[in-house]
């Protein structure tokens, strides 16, 4: 809901300690922000880009409206995608025998920053879920296929194999259930008999990047309510 202040006699502090005894004798679950305000972002990413970069695009040109605070990656690899554009790149490795500790320090960096949005943009490592429930609602993923199908690993080459005639992506909130969060939204694109394993995965990533940039520009607008789990959005 938007509300037009100019009829406002109260400023935005005044407003929310007014409406707090409404929401309290609706046990609501509720936030009032000005509309000027921007959302803090912390990417997180491994060593696959595409959305990264598209992410960055549709930021740098203002189509996402928000602060991206750091990047935070398990690999080097695309430490100059992200310097390029001024922003602050934070290696932390993940070792197999040592994720508790590396996962802790993540948390340190998220408890500091205080994101409004965290999203994994191809963050190859499973979330805790300790941290899923930290920070839970705020946290996005994009699965590389369309779930509940092909789950897990070589999704392009299975799906290859099955002769799927769709392939997609799914964009969902993290929860301590791997892959089955509230779905925001899916990206389908038909395939032919003549595409290739390597085709399936270029179609798939397009379907990637378009469904992540609608669901976080949606998340930042606050245009997603939870509900269960499912996500109810009231699309633009």
């Amino acid at each position: 809901m938007e509300i037009e202040t100019r009829t406002l006699t109260t400023d935005l502090p005044a407003l929310r300690a007014a409406f707090a005894p409404v929401a309290a004798e609706l046990q609501a679950e509720w936030t009032i922000r000005s509309a000027s305000s921007r959302m803090k972002v912390v990417v997180m990413v491994s060593k696959l880009g595409h959305c990264l970069a598209d992410l960055l695009w549709r930021w740098r040109s203002g189509e996402l409206d928000c602060e991206i605070v750091a990047v935070i990656s398990n690999h080097e690899d695309l430490r100059s995608t992200v310097e390029r554009e001024h922003l602050e790149f934070c290696y932390l490795p993940v070792a197999p025998e040592e994720k508790p500790a590396a996962f802790a320090k993540i948390a340190e960096v998220l408890r500091f920053i205080q994101p409004d949005l965290v999203v994994l943009a191809r963050y190859m490592q499973i979330i805790p879920a300790a941290l899923c429930e930290e920070f839970f609602g705020k946290i996005i993923n994009i699965h590389h296929s369309f779930l509940p199908s092909f789950v897990g690993a070589n999704p392009y080459q299975r799906a290859y194999q099955r002769g799927v005639k769709l392939i997609g992506a799914t964009c969902h909130y993290v929860t301590a259930e791997l892959d089955a969060g509230p779905i925001i939204d899916q990206e389908v694109i038909r395939v032919e008999h003549f595409h290739s394993p390597d085709d399936l995965m270029r179609l798939g990533r397009d379907c990637e990047r378009l469904a992540l940039a609608r669901s976080v520009r949606w998340h930042l607008a606050d245009r997603v309510l939870m509900h269960g789990n499912r996500a109810i959005v009231f699309r633009d």
